[in-house]
């Protein structure tokens, strides 16, 4: 499949959901306003998110489901007196009270289960990356093309009110015409979670294990590729990269550190770096114009004009002195009311099931995205430049 045959399939499904007039469910065929959501995966994520739905109104657990023993007991104690428990996610799917789900369990299921939960009639928030290969991606993208629910990925900064006004502001011509972009994600520590007995070492320790994960590219870098996508409004043709593991000699598979160059068509190239052994700078995402650059953070960003565009900048913005609130290293800050991203992601789909919308983050980013990462994956252990069309079957 070519480029460009993927992603009109993948248009296709979008359109399919925005012209849905009626969407049934579980529940006698209507939604109310308040949606019973179901939680497979009690690890981190899943745990670690209850706190926020908790505190949005019309989203309720009543369901929450783990392979893992004491993950379920700890995921059940935070969901709430009103979830059940369940140790298989397929007799959470025949609970008819449940409305929707939220995947958040090892990136190697997420296809099958999110197919599942799909045709049991229940919307589904499914954690980045989206599908693990290239079948799982074309299958997922295939089954949402045959409903008529919502399915929303968690790339949860395409639901930030601040990437939004960012990206606005590139279309606007704020930075001038993008050249590069640099993304980072770096850290100092094992990313190992502890286990209280061997026998669970893969199940909690999957992001080590190439079969369960795609590593720091899947779970991390793969929010600044939906990012980069975003911005350019395409895909890459290409990926260079390499990594390894060079500092945790701790029986991982998956590298401790990746560098990968993604080449788009436009001649952008965006340059992502992810490390394991040093913090510096921890989270960072730069896009470089010629009139100018944005510097992100997760929850910031700033505005620095190319010294020969500072005077214009004034004219254009119609501010005297544009660079009286310039802040030395950081810039001129962008200032957006925004909620913390991964909350404002929930409310999102609790809003495109209540309203009938096609999310932010839906089929087409989401496995736009996926592609990406595995053809990074490719590129690193294969040691290879890797081709978007070459990668999907094309010529």
């Amino acid at each position: 499949m070519k480029r460009r045959d993927f992603m009109v399939k993948s248009g296709l499904a979008t359109t399919a959901l925005a012209c849905t007039s009626l969407m049934p469910n579980a529940r006698n065929g209507f939604i109310g306003d308040t949606i019973n959501l179901g939680i497979i995966g009690t690890g981190d994520r899943g745990t670690g998110l209850m706190p926020a739905i908790h505190e949005i109104n019309g989203l309720k657990i009543v369901g929450c489901c783990d392979v893992i023993p004491f993950r379920l007991q700890e995921g059940k104690q935070k969901a709430g007196e009103h979830a059940k428990a369940y140790s298989d996610y397929r007799k959470l799917l025949e609970n008819k009270d449940v409305d929707a789900v939220l995947v958040t369990t090892p990136f190697n299921t997420h296809s099958q289960i999110a197919i599942d939960a799909l045709d049991a009639g229940k919307h589904v928030f499914c954690e980045k990356t989206m599908a693990k290969g290239y079948q799982g991606i074309s299958e997922l993208v295939k089954k949402v093309e045959e409903t008529d629910t919502i399915f929303q990925v968690g790339h949860q900064y395409h639901s930030s009110r601040l990437y939004h006004h960012v990206v606005e502001l590139i279309r606007q011509g704020k930075i001038g015409k993008v050249v590069a972009f640099e993304f980072q994600w770096n850290r100092n520590g094992n990313w190992r979670r502890p286990v209280p007995d061997p026998k669970w070492e893969r199940a909690i320790n999957w992001r080590m294990y190439r079969e369960y994960s795609g590593g720091l590219l899947a779970e991390l870098c793969s929010h600044q590729i939906d990012f980069a996508n975003w911005v350019v409004g395409d895909v890459p043709e290409s990926v260079l990269g390499v990594g390894g593991i060079d500092y945790w000699k701790d029986g991982r598979e998956t590298y401790d550190n990746v560098h990968l160059i993604y080449s788009y068509p436009n001649g952008v190239k965006a340059k992502f770096t992810c490390l394991t052994s040093n913090a510096m700078g921890d989270y960072g995402v730069k896009v470089l114009g010629d009139k100018g650059s944005i510097v992100m953070g997760q929850l910031k960003a700033w505005f620095h004009p190319e010294k020969a565009y500072v005077k214009e900048l004034g004219n254009v913005d119609g501010v005297s002195g544009a660079t009286t609130n310039w802040q030395e290293e950081k810039g001129i800050p962008i200032e957006v009311e925004h909620a913390e991203p991964s909350k404002q992601a929930l409310i999102d789909f609790k809003d495109s099931i209540i309203e009938k919308r096609q999310p932010l983050s839906g089929i087409k980013s989401g496995s736009d995205t996926a592609i990406c990462v595995q053809m990074g994956l490719d590129a690193m252990y294969g040691e290879k430049k890797v081709e978007w069309d070459s990668a999907l079957g094309g010529k």
